[in-house]
C-alpha cells in the first residue's frame, strides 16, 4: 500500500458520504497550531475534510527537537476537521476555528496534550473511545466465525449488548453536546458495516441536533449538509408512519398547507374525480401547463364532478405563492416546501414531475395517459360513469 492510501485509509471518517459542498464568502481568521512530537526531524503531514475524502494541506518536518507549526484560514463559524500524520500514522484528530492557538504534545508513549481547543480535545476523546469499541466489536466478529450453537449464541449476545451500550452512550453524548460540532461525526460512526444510528426513529435525534448545531453555526458547511440530511431521515420517519397508518382506500393521504397556510386533506375532497398532480412552480414548461392545459380541464368538467389537488415541491415558498396567485388557479393548492425530500414523492414513487396521479371511488385509477388527449379522454371516461 503506498504511503498515500494508507493515510486515506486512516483518515476516513463515518460521516464521509456527507456533501459538504458549497462555499462562504465571510471572511476568514487565521487557526495556528504549534506541534511537539516525540519524533525529532520526521515528517509531519497536514490533512482537512472535504466532501468525502482527506484533502492534504502541507507537508512539514518537525526539527531536532520535535516541533512543527502550522496556519490555515478557516472562514468565521465554518471550523474544520482536521488530521495530523507523522510518518504515515495519524495522531491527532483536531477541530480548528478562525483564532485558534492551539497547543498539540504527543510524547513517545502516544499520550496525547490538547490545549487552546475544547472541540478538539472532545473530538480526539471520542476518536479513541470509537477505535476502542471497534477493537472490542471486531474482537466478537472473529470469534463468531468459528462458533457455533450455545457459543455463537453467547457471543452474538454479547455483541449485541456491547452494540446497544454503544448506540445509549453516543445518543447521551451527541444531546449533552448538541451544540458541539463533534455530535455530527459520533452519529455518523459504524461498526464494521453497522451503522451505530440506522434506525428510522434516530431521526428524531438527528433533527434535535441539527437544529442545536444550525443555531451554533449557522455558517458551517458541514452543519447545512447534516442538517440536509437529518430533514431526509426526518421525511423517512413520516413516511413510514404514514404507510403504518394509512387508511383503507387505494391511494395515500396528503395533508399540506394552502396558501392561506391552514391544512388541506387529499382525502377531505368529495368529488367523483380528482387529479392528483405534482409539479413545481420553478419551471417555465408546467407553469405554461397550468394554463394551456389544467384550467381548461377544470373549466370543462369540474361542474361534473373533477378536482385537482396539486401538490408543490418548490422548496422557495413565495415563489409558488406568488406563481399560484398569478396564475389565478382554483383548485386546491399546498406546497411541500422539502422538495424532493418530500415523504410524498416517495409514497408516490416519483421519478420526475410532473406527474399526474387519478382517483376515483377512492382508488387510483390504472388507465394510460401518454398525452393531453389521453389525459382529457380518461376524465371523461370517469365522470360519464
Amino acid at each position: 500500500m503506498s504511503r498515500a492510501s494508507k493515510l486515506i485509509s486512516l483518515a476516513a471518517i463515518a460521516f464521509a458520504a456527507m456533501s459538504c459542498g458549497g462555499s462562504d464568502q465571510k471572511a476568514a481568521d487565521v487557526a495556528k497550531l504549534e506541534g511537539t512530537l516525540a519524533a525529532p526531524s520526521s515528517e509531519v503531514i497536514i490533512g482537512m475534510i472535504d466532501v468525502d475524502r482527506v484533502v492534504f494541506l502541507d507537508t512539514l518536518a518537525t526539527d531536532e527537537a520535535g516541533k512543527f507549526s502550522f496556519e490555515m484560514e478557516v472562514r468565521k463559524g465554518n471550523p474544520e476537521f482536521v488530521y495530523v500524520f507523522n510518518e504515515g500514522t495519524k495522531v491527532a484528530s483536531l477541530i480548528l476555528d478562525g483564532k485558534d492557538n492551539v497547543a498539540l504534545t504527543i510524547d513517545a508513549e502516544g499520550n496525547t496534550l490538547i490545549e487552546g481547543s475544547e472541540e478538539s480535545v472532545k473530538f480526539m476523546q471520542i476518536e479513541k473511545e470509537h477505535a476502542e469499541m471497534l477493537a472490542v466489536f471486531e474482537g466478537y466478529a472473529a470469534e463468531l466465525e468459528n462458533a457455533k450453537g450455545a457459543k455463537y449464541d453467547k457471543v452474538a449476545a454479547k455483541m449485541a449488548e456491547e452494540y446497544r451500550r454503544y448506540n445509549r452512550k453516543s445518543a447521551v453524548y451527541a444531546m449533552q453536546n448538541c451544540r458541539s460540532i463533534t455530535a455530527i461525526p459520533v452519529l455518523y460512526r459504524t461498526l464494521g458495516e453497522l451503522p451505530v444510528f440506522g434506525q428510522v426513529t434516530d431521526a428524531i435525534l438527528f433533527s434535535t441536533v441539527a437544529d442545536s448545531l444550525s443555531a451554533a453555526y449557522p455558517r458551517s458547511r458541514y452543519v447545512k449538509s447534516f442538517k440536509e440530511d437529518a430533514a431526509f431521515r426526518l421525511s423517512q420517519l413520516e413516511l413510514q408512519r404514514r404507510i403504518d397508518n394509512a387508511d383503507e382506500v387505494g391511494y395515500f393521504d396528503i395533508e399540506l398547507p394552502g396558501l392561506d397556510g391552514s391544512m388541506k386533506k387529499l382525502s377531505d375532497i368529495n368529488s367523483k374525480v380528482v387529479v392528483l398532480y405534482f409539479w413545481t412552480a420553478a419551471s417555465a414548461q408546467q407553469n405554461n401547463f397550468n394554463v394551456d392545459f389544467l384550467k381548461k380541464l377544470y373549466n370543462d368538467y369540474h361542474k361534473k364532478g373533477l378536482e385537482i389537488y396539486q401538490v408543490s415541491l418548490d422548496t422557495d415558498k413565495v415563489m409558488w405563492a406568488t406563481t399560484v396567485m398569478g396564475q389565478d388557479l382554483p383548485w386546491t393548492n399546498v406546497c411541500d416546501i422539502r422538495g424532493a425530500a418530500s415523504p410524498y414523492a416517495q409514497l408516490y414513487n416519483l421519478q420526475a414531475v410532473p406527474a399526474a396521479f387519478i382517483i376515483s371511488n377512492d382508488e387510483l385509477v390504472d388507465g394510460e395517459i401518454v398525452d393531453n388527449a389521453s389525459f382529457r379522454k380518461l376524465v371523461d371516461k370517469l365522470l360519464m360513469k
